[in-house]
């Protein structure tokens, strides 16, 4: 699977949409999509509140250590991690195999509530990376015709004879 993702404005607004949902059917302080660089895709909620810049790095780093710890257990991944505060939770999950979905919630939600919500969201957001992947493939294939395509040799010769 190509590593790079190709954002289009439309399936942009698409997963803030989707992220908004997930924050108010979960009860949600803040939800935010991160890649697994580390880079901030999208966010909904409280997100003023937070240094989500520090924040999605850090959880692309939690996930990876994570990642570390299964393999030496052997296990391929841990695809939900739960950490709980005394009065914020955060719970992280793997959408697509590329994204991290994150949901930072407090007493107002309960994790069965999160873990509900997140399984339909995350379903939702890998309908949108899909959809996103397979335009960038109609996309590069047409910048990949040459502009020059439709010049002939005969073209040439008749532009140069004059």
């Amino acid at each position: 699977m190509n590593t790079s993702l190709v954002l289009y404005e439309e399936e942009y607004e698409r997963i803030k949409h989707l992220l908004n949902t997930l924050r108010m059917d979960a009860s949600a302080k803040i939800v935010f999509l991160v890649d697994k660089n580390g880079q901030q895709i999208a966010g909904a909620g409280e997100v003023d509140s937070v240094d989500t810049t520090s924040l999605a790095s850090l959880t692309a780093g939690n996930v990876a250590a994570t990642d570390g710890l299964a393999k030496l257990i052997g296990e391929k991944e841990f695809s939900i991690l739960f950490h709980e505060g005394r009065k914020d939770n955060i719970h992280i999950s793997i959408v697509g195999k590329r994204l991290i979905l994150v949901v930072i919630f407090d007493e107002r939600s309960s994790l069965g509530l999160v873990r509900l919500r997140v399984r339909k969201a995350s379903a939702d957001v890998e309908r949108v990376l899909h959809d996103m992947e397979s335009k960038a493939l109609e996309v590069g294939a047409q910048e990949t015709v040459s502009p020059f395509a439709e010049i002939t040799d005969d073209d040439i010769d008749a532009l140069f004879s004059e």
